[in-house]
């Protein structure tokens, strides 16, 4: 019995002096499973921002890529993995007339500010807009009238394979360099080509529904859409521009078809055509004014085409590129008179069966000629465009000789990173009736 008394005493000290080591063990155990927790959330977050830096913020690499023939801001969202998208560009210029006679100031414009936002719902869904606020404020000033605040294209995209994809919503008219690519560092000169103002109505953008792709190993791109057509109403002897109805309650009695392909047969070579045709009368009437007779007035159906070809050839440091288009009206003279009654052009004032409109520009980046792995670029560049809004008149009609323009465009372009650009030119408005001032032009544009 007293060795049995004992060895209960004996493990009840055994126990005792065992029960501190054993907490501190449990202690240690529930510490490092914490620890380990935590661990686990910090790699959690780490993967979380990650992926967010990855799916929403800005991409280091400094250079954009274009896809389906979109800018190259524009296009961020295709390289979208899931989520949201943003990106933009803006520009300003200082514009310094030289010898103008007609009364116009010299001037300075922060043109535009476009903020690009895209929404990758899935790998077959994708939502993409473009917002731009024009000449910095929407209210009107001492010196100009109100800037405007507009919706440039909105297009929900539905990525089947790259041969066929579909997109509806407020498109970009697939013509020409500049209607789709215009962001500020990758065209030349602090204005856009006027042959790709005036005939084709850069930036153009109606409501419409098509087909876009890439072909044969993704060397030639392709869209087909259907739009709402032209509002002939707005035509005038200046060109088509005004007829542009850009998604605002957009009259749809006349669709068009409008349908454009590009590709590179050879490395640095570019070839591109696009077609536009459809009525542009809408099926309208217009109020007649004084001192025509009182009354209403059909807007003619207007079938119109317009078409373009485009070429650019890159070698070495050199780019060569051209553009030529045409705009061809049907029943002109009956518009040119309804708009004359209307009041909607002047007694004078003609609108053309044809327009034409063709330019040519040379580059040369001097930079890399010296620095070849530089990502710098200096680009001294010449442009000539010829602009005749009054190529063919209807008969019995005269031809305002002042809109048949050469205009000559000697400049520089500095980036010194590829997504922010310098420019500098001086314009040269040669007109065949009347003249236009010459102009310097100091330009800054970003895109991101």
């Amino acid at each position: 019995m007293a060795q049995w008394r004992l060895g209960v005493v004996a493990s009840g000290v055994l126990w005792l002096a065992a029960s501190p080591a054993a907490a501190q063990a449990d202690e240690q155990l529930a510490r490092d499973d914490r620890i380990a927790e935590l661990e686990r959330k910090v790699e959690v977050l780490t993967e979380e921002l990650d992926r967010t830096r990855s799916e929403i913020a800005v991409p280091e690499l400094p250079e954009l890529k274009s896809h389906y023939g979109m800018g190259p801001a524009a296009s961020k969202i295709y390289d979208a993995t899931r989520g949201l998208s943003i990106g933009g560009y803006a520009e300003g210029f200082y514009r310094k007339l030289v010898e103008d006679s007609g009364g116009a100031k010299d001037s300075a414009d922060w043109l535009r500010m476009v903020l690009y936002a895209g929404y990758k719902f899935s790998d077959r869904i994708l939502f993409n807009t473009e917002l731009e606020w024009e000449h910095a404020t929407s209210s009107a000033t001492e010196s100009a009238g109100a800037g405007s605040i507009s919706v440039e294209f909105a297009t929900l995209d539905f990525m089947w394979r790259d041969e066929a994809n579909a997109r509806a919503g407020l498109v970009l008219v697939p013509m020409g360099f500049l209607n789709e690519v215009h962001e500020p560092p990758f065209f030349h000169g602090v204005n856009r080509p006027e042959v790709e103002r005036e005939i084709i109505p850069s930036t153009w953008r109606e409501n419409g529904v098509g087909l876009f792709g890439s072909l044969w190993g993704e060397s030639v791109d392709y869209k087909a859409y259907v739009v709402n057509g032209f509002n002939a109403a707005g035509f005038s002897a200046s060109g088509l521009r005004g007829g542009r109805q850009n998604g605002n309650r957009a009259l749809a009695e006349h669709p068009a078809f409008v349908g454009k392909l590009e590709g590179s047969p050879l490395p640095g070579l570019l070839l591109g055509g696009s077609l536009y045709l459809g009525n542009s009368g809408q099926n309208q009437k217009l109020a007649s004014v004084a001192p025509a007779p009182p009354g209403t007035l059909k807007v003619p159906d207007t079938f119109s085409v317009l078409w373009e070809l485009h070429s650019e050839f890159r070698m070495y440091n050199a780019a060569f590129r051209t553009l030529f288009t045409m705009a061809h009206l049907d029943e002109a003279a009956a518009l040119t008179a309804a708009l004359r009654a209307s009041g909607d052009i002047g007694a004078t004032e003609v609108v053309a069966d044809e327009m034409l409109g063709v330019y040519a520009e040379v580059a040369y980046d001097v930079w890399r000629l010296f620095f070849p792995e530089s990502e710098r670029s200096l680009e001294p560049f010449f442009r000539f465009e010829y602009l005749d809004t009054q190529h063919d008149v209807p008969s019995g009609f005269a031809a305002d000789d002042s809109e048949r323009v050469r205009i000559y465009t000697a400049g520089l372009s500095f980036k010194p990173i590829p997504n922010v650009v310098l420019k500098a030119d001086y314009r040269n408005l040669d007109p065949e009736a009347g003249s236009l001032a010459d102009e310097l032009n100091l330009g800054v544009g970003v895109a991101f």
